[in-house]
């Protein structure tokens, strides 16, 4: 399908349900005050990036389109137009109530942690700690087992899980034989789960900022970070598939295209297919030539980010009671300035991580200042994403495209069944678009509005079960997507071909989002306990490999 013609299609989608929408606000009586052409930002961001694959200009013209809405909303007078234009730069910067520095928080955060990983990744000291732990390896399955637990000991970031465990954990794995397709599958699954579960990691600033952001509109009371834990709960899928790692490296057994790529591997040493193409050698991942590997290069930063996190917590919030204490631990978390906190901790780490470089790695100055450089311009992607994230959802406080959508569809839709509707649509977004980030960003101003109404206007279950939804979609998506970062990134660290890598992928993502849906999302919306569906998952998952797979064939 060539360029024009996948426009063409979008155009001809937004058009349908623009009508939709038109006819729909026609059949409420208590609308009138609502603007239907509310939508069109968003659903002009969704369709264009489903169809077109191309998320960064679907959401460059939803964010255009949505300043000139609110110009017509302004009656379209000539000087109006730069007036609405300041109004959305300062939404995006400084806030138009005053003067709110959470924006500027979350891009130094962002840009302090990216470097960080760079000089950490640089240095050696990852690189030390993933070879130590790599002498337990024995056999393929435990060769299996430790690169599943390095990418859930590596939580900071999806990039340096890739990064880091893809190229230093494939030598152990092919010389036990473990195709090229396991381990690529083994980096991307413990990437993305991870990085957004982890309360210290590249995604919490953002997951944060879109929450504080939905909670200030629909005033829910509660900050960002308080509302990442509520949902932890709810996060069924990352949880059933970081679990589904680890099952499946201890049955040693699999199922499907990876089994068949699995018995290669075992019967013949190939540990990629024959006709594999590779996107790139991965060796660019590693750590400076010039660099002494020296755990502690790694160690000393991430220690001081950890207890300058939790000690800046604590004394922020003028933390009382018992440091033992989850209660306690929770009121810090919720009532601190958690987003400067984060800020503040990373650009410590960052010094810290310096001085070990140059100390313990004896780089060079000149050696570490472009590494420096290299992490700040791999934050520039995420941080115009998220740029381009907040002016949408300025657009849609704008038009009050929340309250449209709530009044369309609190009185069609059951707080039973949304939850795994938000999940499937977010899955699709981001399969389409190759992205969570940004499946985020265009679902979580829309569907959580949507959920607050059915929750009769109030921070209920359902609201919380849809923001995990809206996370764990998102990320279900963008592991079976081709176009995604981490697939390609994974594939490239890995040394694997990335459409074998896809193909053998996703017949297990499909189990893992089953299974969240039919033993997390379902049950939980019922009012049955979120642990009461993880542990129902984790059944199911350790029957389906212990009893259903079975082990790659070996050489006769």
């Amino acid at each position: 399908m060539n360029f024009k013609l996948k426009y063409v299609i979008a155009f001809l989608i937004f058009l349908v349900l623009c009508f939709v929408c038109w006819w729909r606000a026609g059949q409420v009586s208590n609308a009138e005050t609502l603007l239907w052409y509310s939508i069109i930002p968003p659903l002009l961001a969704v369709t264009l990036a489903i169809v077109t694959g191309r998320l960064f200009p679907s959401l460059c013209i939803a964010v255009g389109v949505g300043i000139l809405l609110s110009w017509y909303q302004q009656g379209i007078i000539p000087n109006t137009l730069l007036t609405e234009v300041v109004w959305f730069v300062r939404a995006v910067s400084v806030g138009n109530d005053g003067i709110d520095l959470f924006n500027f928080w979350v891009v130094l955060f962002v840009c302090l942690i990216m470097a960080t990983i760079s000089v950490v990744v640089a240095s050696g000291g990852i690189n030390g700690v993933v070879v130590w732990l790599s002498r337990f390896a024995r056999g393929p399955r435990s060769a299996q087992f430790i690169t599943g637990l390095m990418g859930i000991i590596i939580f900071i970031g999806d990039y340096s899980n890739a990064m880091l465990v893809g190229p230093t954990m494939r030598p152990l794995t092919d010389h036990y034989r473990v195709s090229r397709e396991k381990l690529a599958f083994l980096v991307d699954s413990t990437s993305a789960p991870i990085a957004g579960l982890a309360f210290v990691s590249t995604w919490i600033g953002y997951e944060v900022g879109l929450f504080e952001d939905i909670s200030g509109t629909l005033g829910l009371g509660r900050d960002g970070y308080s509302m990442f834990f509520d949902a932890l709960g709810f996060r069924f899928y990352c949880v059933l598939a970081i679990i589904f790692v680890i099952v499946n490296a201890l049955s040693g057994k699999d199922y499907g295209p990876m089994r068949d790529a699995e018995t290669r591997a075992r019967a013949t040493g190939d540990v990629a297919a024959p006709d594999a193409q590779a996107l790139g050698h991965a060796a660019s991942f590693t750590r400076s030539p010039h660099a002494v590997v020296q755990p502690f290069s790694a160690v000393l930063p991430l220690l001081a980010l950890f207890g300058l996190l939790l000690g800046g917590f604590w004394v922020d919030s003028n933390g009382t009671g018992s440091v033992f204490s989850l209660t306690a631990w929770r009121n810090a978390l919720s009532e601190a300035n958690n987003v400067m906190v984060l800020a503040s901790a990373a650009a410590s780490a960052f010094v810290i991580s310096v001085i070990c470089a140059g100390w313990l790695s004896k780089l060079r100055f000149s050696e570490i200042m472009p590494i420096i450089w290299n992490g700040i311009k791999g934050s520039l992607t995420p941080l115009s994403i998220l740029l381009l994230a907040w002016g949408l959802k300025a657009s849609c406080d704008r038009l009050m495209t929340g309250g449209f959508l709530a009044t369309m569809l609190s009185d069609v839709v059951s707080p039973l069944w949304f939850p795994i509707f938000v999940f499937i649509c977010a899955s699709v977004t981001s399969f389409a678009t190759g992205t969570s980030w940004g499946t985020m960003a265009i679902l979580i101003p829309t569907a959580i509005p949507v959920a607050f109404s059915l929750d009769g206007d109030s921070y209920g279950l359902t609201t919380i079960i849809c923001l995990g939804a809206v996370l764990d979609g998102a990320i279900f998506g963008d592991h079976c997507s081709p176009l995604s970062d981490t697939t390609i990134l994974s594939s490239i660290a890995s040394s694997c071909d990335a459409l074998h890598h896809v193909r053998t992928q996703l017949p297990y993502s499909l189990t893992v989002a089953s299974i969240a849906l039919f033993c997390g999302y379902l049950p939980a919306a019922l009012g049955l306990s979120s642990a009461i569906g993880i542990a129902c998952g984790t059944a199911v998952i350790v029957l389906l490999l212990f009893g259903v797979a079975r082990k790659p064939k070996l050489a006769t």
